[in-house]
């Protein structure tokens, strides 16, 4: 059984690397446009977790900001807006320092330094975008030119039974360039969506922050 099994997997891989070899110097060209495009997915996936964006606890801070400020238990949120781990508190760090002001300079200045912060969720969506565009593009060629040296081989007496397999076999690459596609199409709307949701409630939490930040006194505390 386990040779028969060992067996199996030997012809799988056999299978695979056939189909590779037969998709030609394009393949390559496949595969490193795969890669390029799993990085920027593992790149997204890290970039966007939520720790790096606006953490639980932080907007749970934030939204109890006003209360925290009539207890004057407001000094650790400071420090941890002053660390700036995290766009939410990069962007709390900008408003605090500008309690005081008038509503409409807070968020003018909040607005300048949020569209910053989309710049840097929306890094790396390029890569996929280009992935999702070349792929393609790359199956589509080398089935071209697969079909060209087909077809230059036509002859009176062509077996088309052979024919028809070197379609096949120029066809690989097409789906091979699918393949990368999709998923990175999928990855690209799911990505594009988590950076919408993400831009609209940093919107509403620092639209309440600095309603509360126009209302409290400049200086140092804001106890």
């Amino acid at each position: 059984m386990i040779a028969e099994v060992a067996a199996g997997s030997e012809d799988l891989v056999g299978q695979i690397r056939k189909f590779f070899d037969e998709g030609g110097n394009f393949m390559i060209l496949l595969a490193v446009t795969s890669v390029v495009g799993l990085a920027a997915v593992v790149y997204k996936f890290l970039s966007l977790s939520r720790s790096r964006i606006m953490p639980d606890a932080l907007s749970r801070q934030v939204a109890g900001f006003e209360e925290a400020v009539k207890n004057g238990t407001v000094e650790p949120l400071l420090a941890e807006f002053e660390q700036g781990r995290s766009a939410l508190a990069r962007l709390g760090a900008l408003t605090v320092r500008m309690r005081g002001r008038s509503l409409g300079e807070i968020n003018e200045a909040v607005q300048a330094l949020a569209r910053s912060e989309i710049v840097r969720m929306q890094a790396g969506m390029t890569v996929i975008d280009v992935v999702i565009s070349v792929a393609p593009m790359l199956g589509l060629l080398g089935t071209a030119s697969g079909l060209v040296v087909v077809f230059s081989g036509l002859q009176s007496d062509t077996d088309w039974l052979v024919i028809s397999g070197g379609i096949g076999r120029a066809l690989n690459t097409t789906i091979v360039g699918m393949v990368i596609a999709v998923p990175a199409i999928i990855a690209q709307g799911f990505f594009q969506r988590r950076i919408d949701t993400f831009a609209a409630s940093l919107e509403v939490l620092m639209t309440q922050l600095a309603e509360v930040c126009a209302r409290v006194p400049g200086g140092k505390s804001a106890s």
